[in-house]
């Protein structure tokens, strides 16, 4: 197939590169390898940079246990049952996947996933057992086998986060909370030279600084927050997917954003983080329902309730349209309050704190944004298109979760693939070269939104490329973001004048951003995939578009988008510039 769309130039000059309108660094670190974000994925490529003898620093836009992971409700998914094997875990993955998972990288997650677990269990998590002693486990949506251990019922997240945590804090690992990432630092040849942030709030650094270091990992998470009701936490506003566009590095398959079927629907004009219903409720039998009691995923698909989200959000959707509602109900009544309250007391706390009792009635529930699938393009060893510049976790694409990710997979993927890159680092020697990073004031500055432009994105987002959408809506939502972006920049190139730097309206500019990459993607994939639905476009279409779309963010601001010839991801970087 020939490659639509504009292909990317040369890589820019890193002079000419734009970074966010800040202050100059007033204070330094140097490091071996800053590791932004502080989740499964970020503290496990820490400890392990940290185990292998090198200078680590954890930068964290919270506190360490405020991202993503910690919400995690269902689990993490892996090969660890009597009669599983990595290959029927594979078989999984890439039917959600929907035809665009990277098979290597499906067979890298799903091997090296069980150990990664135990080692992890090692590093201090406790899941929950069995009366004998073994991990008990059980199925969520796409899975043919119980294979998702889980801890605390429906706390595993706060567990693993817990678990690590505890471990960074013993090895005394430096870290710097409640940090903003700003923008990738460079040397005069492209290479990784640190990152610039910003303190919030008194400590033994505030203001903007950077951390100088040869190699960045990004595991800053996702993007939930480009949308108006999200199950994300309030930091989750796309910053690496920004940072890494900012600095000339590929993102890939953008529009594969992932709505969680069952978050307990708060009314129509709810924004903000969403409680969610883990798909572990539906994995132990419970219902989805309508008003009337009528199990409608029943014939839809083999798994009724337990379809891959795509699908089942898909029938949520197509009910509500149907019986012109604004959400379906789970219906769980029949678990009894002791099931409840030890399998599931964290969603039972949640409901019942927005007057639900699931114990006695059933709850509603609607799709909202939960995962980005697609993030910065990454092969195999987490390398992205920037010499230095890791990425793992959700703010990456390593190619594992193609069009849509399977259930529970995503805290193994950041797991793995941050063992991966700290190997890399150390087999490499990366960590060897002393950065000389250019001054910041060097590359243009890019023009801030003011904050309440945070909302406007949000409600752009969520009409036209939410759950349903079209070329009418993603025409509509790309020429509104447009405005945004125009106003923004015609402000600066007319008076020079921008919204104050600051943690609102940095966040703003991220969103906007992410939001225009998304939307862009999404109008170019012109068919219906996964978890990427085009209501005009309503057949998947194999022949034209089994492939991936890749954008760039050009130094003029502008995007350019290709399409791959093929499924297969091109390498990250040339060999010869891979050291």
């Amino acid at each position: 197939m020939t490659s639509t769309g504009i292909r990317p130039p040369a890589a820019a000059a890193p002079g000419t590169r734009p970074r966010l309108h800040a202050p100059a660094p007033g204070w330094s670190i140097d490091a071996d390898v800053v590791v932004v974000g502080s989740g499964v994925a970020g503290l496990t490529a820490a400890l392990r940079c940290e185990a292998a003898g090198l200078t680590t620093v954890v930068v964290t836009k919270a506190r360490l246990d405020d991202g993503s992971t910690r919400w995690a409700q269902g689990g993490i998914a892996a090969a660890l049952g009597e009669g599983d094997t990595p290959g029927q875990h594979l078989d999984d993955t890439l039917v959600a996947g929907a035809g665009l998972c990277d098979e290597e990288a499906v067979r890298i997650l799903v091997t090296e996933g069980p150990d990664a677990v135990r080692r992890l269990i090692a590093t201090g998590a406790r899941f929950d057992a069995s009366t004998d002693g073994d991990l008990e486990l059980t199925r969520e949506g796409g899975h043919h086998r119980r294979r998702i251990a889980h801890a605390g019922g429906d706390a595993t997240g706060a567990e693993i986060s817990r678990a690590l945590v505890e471990a960074v804090r013993a090895r005394g690992l430096r870290t710097v909370e409640n940090a903003l990432v700003l923008d990738l630092l460079t040397d005069a040849e492209g290479r990784t030279a640190g990152v610039t942030l910003h303190v919030m709030g008194e400590g033994q650094h505030d203001g903007v600084g950077a951390v100088h270091a040869p190699a960045v990992v990004l595991a800053t998470g996702g993007m939930g927050q480009v949308f108006s009701a999200t199950t994300n936490p309030a930091v989750s506003t796309g910053d690496g997917v920004a940072l890494a566009l900012r600095a000339g590095a590929e993102v890939s398959d953008l529009e594969f954003v992932q709505f969680h079927p069952t978050v307990l629907f708060l009314g129509a004009d709810a924004e903000g983080q969403q409680p969610l219903v883990s798909e572990a409720v539906r994995g132990e039998g419970a219902h989805l329902v309508d008003a009337d009691g009528v199990r409608f995923m029943l014939g839809q698909h083999e798994l009724a309730e337990l379809a891959p989200r795509d699908i089942v959000a898909k029938g949520i959707m197509r009910r509500m349209r149907e019986n012109d509602t604004e959400h379906m109900y789970l219906d769980a009544r029949h678990f009894g309050a002791e099931m409840w309250e030890r399998r599931f007391p964290t969603i039972l706390a949640a409901c019942r704190a927005h007057g639900i009792d699931p114990v006695t009635e059933p709850v509603p529930v609607a799709p909202a944004a939960h995962y980005a699938s697609g993030g910065v393009r990454t092969d195999s060893h987490g390398r992205t298109t920037v010499p230095g510049l890791y990425a793992c976790g959700e703010v990456a694409c390593t190619g594992v979760h193609g069009a849509n990710r399977l259930a529970s997979n995503s805290l193994l993927e950041g797991l793995v693939y941050a063992e991966r890159i700290a190997a890399d680092i150390v087999s490499t020697g990366l960590h060897a070269r002393v950065p000389q990073p250019l001054p910041t004031s060097q590359r243009p500055a890019h023009p801030l939104l003011p904050p309440e432009a945070r909302f406007a994105v949000q409600r752009i987002m969520t009409r036209g490329a939410g759950v349903l959408r079209s070329e009418a809506s993603l025409a509509e939502a790309a020429d509104r973001l447009h405005r945004l972006h125009a106003d923004a920049r015609d402000a600066l190139d007319e008076n020079g004048k921008t919204a104050e730097p600051g943690v609102d309206t940095w966040e703003a500019t991220n969103l906007l951003c992410v939001a225009r990459v998304l939307v862009a993607a999404a109008r170019q994939r012109e068919e219906t995939r996964g978890c990427h639905w085009r209501e005009d476009r309503p057949e998947r279409d194999d022949t034209a578009w089994r492939r991936h779309i890749v954008v760039r963010l050009n130094p003029d601001r502008s995007l350019a988008v290709r399409t791959t010839d093929t499924t297969d991801f091109p390498p990250t970087l040339p060999q010869a510039q891979e050291q």
